[in-house]
């Protein structure tokens, strides 16, 4: 574990220690409401650093009155879709998804996946603040899916694609690599436009994966290649930073409308603590991270002007294939959005 990671992990410990793994403490039976929040990844995750702070703020401003339980490691729920179900039933209070993955219950979610919109982590965070999240909420909410966004966090940085025995300098150097991809269709579609093949593979099988060559790279960010230990399969990466990696933070509509306003109000501000602790994390981690890469025998690949336009370049028909397939408005949306907060930056 990196010294960062650990000094964040040990300022939360003394907080955490009696909800690792979704234990109950010794106070839940004078707590009036109980959030169960949920994620897949492990307590060294990015993830799991946010939901202790998010934990810390509200059970003291709440004064005892919400006992907040932490589930890690898929312990709660396995999947997506048995996640998202347990949120619309009320049996669970908060999870993450990311844009491709939102895309499995509301498709246009994954208009923050198209490739290479963002350039920096501030202009991505002012976007996912913006408009395009207000039009998100109110569009789930509409739709009766019984389930309210919180906001976003970053979740591992930026997508790179990463290879176990090819160096990818060029989008040709892609055509023909076996790249894992989840099951969501932006993903395979940007790999397929790409000239690579893409290979859905769950997480959890990545790692073999990688070992038995069913896949031959992946798309993830660099904290989630440090932190599942993938470096020891993947070789090269090309910091072609094609999206940033989103978290939407989802909350049971059933749970939050039997919530008091004072409780809202105080889960809200604790979201806010929660965004600040995983992007700062993220931000700081990243350089050292692809550090590691390198001390384990990778090679980091930064492309130059050209290289990072030619990738672009061939990517240029994602934005024609999300319109044919959920329309204008969201990808309009999340242009002007871009725009403003280009012309709003210092």
């Amino acid at each position: 574990m990196n010294t960062k990671r650990l000094v964040l992990l040990i300022v939360y410990a003394l907080i955490a220690v009696a909800s690792i793994g979704g234990i109950v403490n010794s106070n839940s039976d004078r707590a009036e409401f109980i959030i169960k929040a949920a994620i897949q990844a492990s307590t060294q995750d990015e993830d799991y650093v946010g939901l202790l702070a998010f934990k810390e703020y509200v059970e003291k401003a709440s004064e005892g009155r919400v006992q907040v339980q932490l589930y890690s490691s898929g312990q709660f729920c396995g999947g997506v879709p048995e996640c998202i179900g347990n949120l619309q039933k009320g049996v669970l209070e908060m999870f993450p998804t990311t844009a491709g993955g939102t895309g499995n219950f509301f498709a246009p979610a994954q208009v923050l996946d198209l490739p290479y919109v963002f350039d920096n982590d501030a202009q991505a965070q002012c976007v996912l603040a913006g408009p395009i999240l207000d039009k998100m909420r109110t569009t789930v909410l509409a739709k009766n899916l019984q389930i309210r966004l919180m906001g976003v966090t970053n979740t591992g940085g930026w997508r790179n694609f990463a290879t176990t025995s090819k160096a990818i300098h060029h989008p040709a150097d892609l055509v023909g690599q076996k790249i894992r991809t989840t099951p969501a269709k932006i993903q395979q579609e940007l790999v397929r436009q790409l000239g690579a093949n893409p290979t859905p593979v769950s997480w959890a099988e990545l790692y073999t994966a990688l070992a038995t060559g069913v896949v031959e790279g992946s798309k993830n960010g660099i904290q989630d290649i440090i932190g599942a230990k993938l470096e020891e399969h993947l070789k090269y990466i090309v910091l072609d930073g094609h999206s940033y990696m989103a978290a939407l933070w989802w909350f049971s509509e059933p749970v939050w409308q039997s919530l008091p306003k004072e409780i809202q109000d105080i889960i809200e501000q604790g979201f806010e603590h929660q965004q600040k602790a995983a992007n700062d994390l993220v931000f700081n981690q990243e350089a050292n991270s692809y550090k590691l890469f390198e001390k384990a025998g990778g090679t980091v690949y930064r492309p130059t002007l050209a290289e990072k336009q030619a990738f672009k370049e061939a990517s240029r028909n994602m934005r024609q294939w999300f319109e044919d397939n959920y329309g204008s408005d969201w990808l309009q949306l999340l242009t002007t959005s871009v725009a403003q907060c280009d012309a709003n930056a210092p």
